[in-house]
């Protein structure tokens, strides 16, 4: 990778502040912590990073502490181990050993999109640390992942397969297709954002076989064993619902619901499947009140 590329690739967001490194039992991965106070913890998915969050935290951190974690989805900066697990339990097993790391409890844990799958399962695995939960249109129970990209599964199985499948992801128009981020967000990403989302999964073959791992591992039997648990979770939760989803269907967010003894259901106006793209303010000041609220 050229170091104009690299730059490119690895670009964050100053409003989440300095990248920092955690060295985990399951690997390394990157991090970022930002502002003061209660603290929330973000969750992104496949194919994207820390900087989905990148405006709802500039809006947080004057009230609360933000910590946002680079996960190895396909859009991060440090690959794996080669003979590291990275599966949907692994990589939630990481975000739990993260937590511990940073000595956080009682967190605002945050998910969208796969995030929020990851989200589910660590709330239902590991809870000792998360106090609320917040989830924002995400994969639930059969849509793991979505019907839009099923074709990521077939793509991941075959070795090199996947490298062909993202190429046409290199220009800038195909980006906007809905079997790309056309149906995730409603208008175009900022250049450098969506740039640090794609290439490192174009550019580097260790952070592609990372997200192949991850998407190969991707069973909804996981999802609906996690969703099945889901009310043994005792912290306050929000449904917080892109009111205009194109790829979670509302009836998903109403499970979680049912699922979620005593969960709040909201609705994020004016926003794709990356609420936090198309309405940070929006969702911020959903993210905020739930997390300042007497438990």
């Amino acid at each position: 990778m050229s170091e104009k590329a690299e730059a490119k690739a690895t670009w964050r967001d100053p409003a989440l502040g300095e990248a920092r490194t955690l060295d985990l039992p399951g690997g390394t991965i990157r991090y970022h912590d930002v502002g003061s106070g209660p603290t929330i913890v973000f969750v992104h998915g496949v194919l994207v990073n820390a900087n989905l969050w990148r405006k709802p935290v500039g809006l947080l951190a004057p009230d609360f502490r933000c910590v946002v974690l680079d996960l190895p989805l396909g859009a991060h900066a440090v690959p794996l181990r080669p003979d590291a697990g990275n599966d949907p339990e692994s990589v939630a097993g990481l975000i739990g050993e993260a937590l511990e790391a940073l000595d956080l409890d009682q967190v605002t844990l945050v998910g969208n999109d796969s995030g929020g799958a990851l989200s589910q399962i660590l709330v239902t695995t590991r809870p000792e640390r998360v106090g609320r939960l917040v989830l924002t249109s995400c994969d639930y129970r059969d849509t793991f992942p979505p019907r839009m990209f099923s074709y990521f599964k077939p793509a991941a199985a075959v070795p090199g397969l996947l490298w062909l499948t993202l190429q046409p992801l290199r220009l800038r128009l195909p980006r906007r297709l809905p079997i790309a981020f056309g149906w995730l967000t409603k208008s175009a990403i900022d250049r450098p954002a969506e740039d640090s989302y794609l290439l490192p999964a174009l550019s580097s073959r260790e952070i592609r076989e990372d997200v192949r791992k991850f998407i190969r591992g991707m069973n909804t039997g996981t999802t609906n064993a996690a969703a099945d648990r889901l009310d043994g979770f005792g912290g306050p939760s929000l449904i917080a619902w892109s009111a205009d989803d194109r790829l979670f269907p509302r009836s998903d967010a109403e499970g979680l619901v049912r699922d979620l003894p005593g969960a709040r259901f909201e609705l994020v106006e004016d926003a794709y499947t990356f609420s936090p793209e198309d309405n940070p303010a929006g969702l911020a000041e959903l993210i905020g009140d739930f997390a300042a609220a007497p438990a």
